[in-house]
């Protein structure tokens, strides 16, 4: 028989340079994980902060500089308030981490949004459906702020956000959250009757039976994404559940999602991008009434804006998700 020590020496996924998952339950994640601290950026003035919103969940929110903001009626001098849910295949970072913490006060900056980033816990530790859940609960926990008025409410969210601009972002993984917390929007509601107005879907992780060409720039990696989705949700039916394949048969219909446009991002060499275009596809064919964007950008690799957000490529992805947020 076996010992528990060679149990948990037999690896059970890898990823080169990223994570290493073993059977025994140990997780070795080679970066990612440190956090940074809160603190206002001297170049943007974008301050960030942290608030927990439950033992299990916290955020960190992005606040741009207020003075000089335009706009009329009951959202005059209030911004678009964006909740952001980061990538990682659902297994990998922390919300907090210097590249996420920098891109995000790049983002507001930019958008000139209120930024809510969510860290939601991790796979293996904590398979899914507890991301989407930990998710559900931030999303709600920002909603809830649409009255402007509550006991422990946060001031950032009812003193400067523009609760009739909300948008759900993220990318990769994050993209995925995104998608299935509009589609749980619409089937069980906001408070306050809080509406999502957009979605912002960075080169989303979709997968689904059947090959499709962008695969074939990586082959490898391709088969990854594939077995990364049956170690962080091993009750999963496969690459036809519906939280990794919308367009599967049985999935909830699109036509649920709970906002009136959506902004996809795609970039030529990722290996899942034809999964997200088929998403737009699916999109625009359903009875769904909203407006598909897509922003597509060529030579460029699965989340290459957060190698280096400052190059010419990234800064056109965001400044497309900018004018997207604040049409």
């Amino acid at each position: 028989m076996a010992g528990s020590g060679d149990i948990d020496g037999e690896v059970v996924f890898e990823l080169a340079h990223c994570i290493r998952i073993f059977k025994g339950g140990r997780v070795e994640r080679c970066f990612g994980s440190d956090p940074v601290p809160a603190s206002t950026d001297a170049a943007t003035g974008v301050a960030s902060k942290d608030r927990a919103i439950s033992p299990d969940v916290s955020v960190r929110l992005y606040l741009p500089p207020v003075a000089g903001v335009s706009g009329e009626g009951e959202g005059k001098n209030k911004l678009p308030l964006l909740v952001y849910f980061h990538g990682g295949g659902f297994c990998l970072h922390t919300a907090f981490n210097a590249v996420f913490h920098a891109y995000l006060t790049s983002l507001a900056a930019r958008t000139r949004a209120v930024v809510v980033s969510v860290e939601y816990r991790l796979a293996p530790e904590h398979p899914l459906p507890t991301a989407y859940d930990d998710s559900w609960q931030a999303v709600v926990w920002a909603a809830s702020h649409a009255s402007g008025a509550g006991a422990g409410e946060e001031a950032w969210l009812t003193d400067h956000a523009d609760f009739s601009r909300m948008y759900l972002a993220g990318e990769s993984a994050g993209a995925n959250i995104a998608h299935n917390m509009a589609m749980r929007a619409a089937a069980e509601g906001l408070p306050h009757g809080s509406k999502i107005n957009g979605g912002v879907l960075v080169h989303p992780y979709f997968l689904g039976r059947g090959k499709v060409s962008s695969e074939d720039s990586d082959p490898a990696m391709a088969e990854n994404v594939v077995k990364m989705w049956s170690v962080v949700c091993p009750a999963t039916t496969g690459v036809d559940d519906p939280w990794i394949n919308p367009l599967a048969d049985g999935a909830p219909a699109l036509d649920g999602l709970a906002c009136a446009r959506v902004l996809v991002c795609l970039a030529e060499k990722d290996v899942i991008s034809d999964r997200g275009r088929a998403y737009c596809e699916g999109l625009k064919a359903s009875e769904w009434p909203g407006e598909v964007e897509v922003v597509e950008v060529a030579g460029h690799g699965h989340c290459f804006h957060l190698v280096d957000f400052n190059c010419d490529d990234a800064v056109r992805q965001d400044d497309a998700i900018a004018e997207f947020v604040n049409r």
